[in-house]
């Protein structure tokens, strides 16, 4: 335990898998710690709840998303990744080598350089029958599943930005998308309202709630159960996929007040780069992208991550 490492990985989703592979061709023998379970960190990411994956470069047939992160870990088992299946408790980041408390060790596990990559987990709107229904109509990405959908009718919950892109996104790709918005007016910004406004495939439900995602006789999402929340009035629509856009949470309560953070609770990294404000920790994925929150960006900036990591260490004095 009290060997210090190259390099330690939090998380084993796209971005720290990856990170894992560079690090280790790097020849710097990395330790991943890929979690454990769902409250806390879940081996794989967020990908293990997907059950289709046609968008990931490599695969022209559709692979499923645990298929898909096992294959990250088998390679990066392969290259030489040392994984441990565990939760991570708190980081100490006051001073290098940086302090990983495992759980279920006693003593920490010391790093020259840190890539944290625990992702981020999207909001969602409670019901138990959406989580019944997730990946079988109920989704959090439009880019990801959109195309799933084409030329049917879908359904959009939010008010944000988010909301908007997703809807303009499908709107592309459906025949009909419908805008659920609880409140009586968007939070979004007016030039994204203006868009979504103006596009005569996109139908907007104000001052509307979902109650209930209604299965098809298929077992999949058939339609939804809504309710009026100023009148009280419920109804009923048909739609082939309900997209959840209410906002997604970062994973990175173990470095809070220890390295800079965006107002919206996201790592913050030097554009372009995975740097963070404390040197020698290097932060990946979705944990600090807010904008794309795609598999293969992911992917990229945990290759970027190892690189830094590769980088910074052949500067420091030996």
């Amino acid at each position: 335990m009290s060997d210090v490492r190259n390099v330690i990985i939090i998380g084993s989703g796209p971005a720290g898998l990856t990170a894992a592979i560079y690090a280790a061709r790097a020849n710097l023998a990395p330790l991943c710690v890929e979690g454990f379970s769902a409250g806390g960190l879940v081996p794989g990411g967020q990908l293990m709840f997907t059950s289709d994956v046609e968008n990931y470069p490599g695969f022209p047939e559709k692979v499923t998303g645990q298929d898909l992160m096992q294959r990250f870990r088998d390679q990066a088992e392969h290259q030489g990744t040392e994984i441990v299946t565990a939760d991570v408790e708190r980081v100490d980041l006051s001073a290098r080598p940086f302090k990983v408390w495992v759980e279920g060790e006693r003593e920490p596990r010391l790093a020259k350089t840190y890539v944290l990559a625990t992702g981020a987990r999207a909001t969602s709107l409670g019901r138990p029958s959406e989580e019944k229904l997730k990946n079988r109509g109920v989704s959090a990405c439009a880019v990801c599943d959109g195309a799933l959908y084409r030329d049917r009718e879908v359904a959009v919950v939010g008010g944000g930005d988010t909301a908007m892109e997703e809807a303009h996104y499908l709107a592309g790709l459906c025949k009909k998308v419908t805008l659920i918005h609880r409140r009586d007016s968007f939070r979004a910004s007016k030039a994204m309202q203006d868009r979504v406004l103006s596009n005569p495939k996109i139908m907007v439900l104000y001052d509307t709630v979902v109650e209930e995602v209604l299965a098809s006789s298929e077992g999949a999402v058939g339609g939804l159960s809504l309710k009026n929340s100023r009148t009280g009035a419920t109804s009923e629509i048909e739609v082939a996929a309900m997209f959840v856009a209410i906002g997604h949470t970062p994973l990175a309560d173990l470095v809070r007040g220890q390295v800079e953070l965006h107002d919206n609770g996201y790592v913050k990294t030097v554009p372009g780069s995975t740097r963070t404000s404390v040197p020698g920790f290097f932060a990946a994925g979705d944990v600090q992208d807010f904008t794309f929150r795609q598999a293969v960006t992911a992917a990229g900036t945990g290759c970027m991550a190892a690189l830094e990591a590769e980088r910074f260490l052949g500067e420091q004095p030996h």
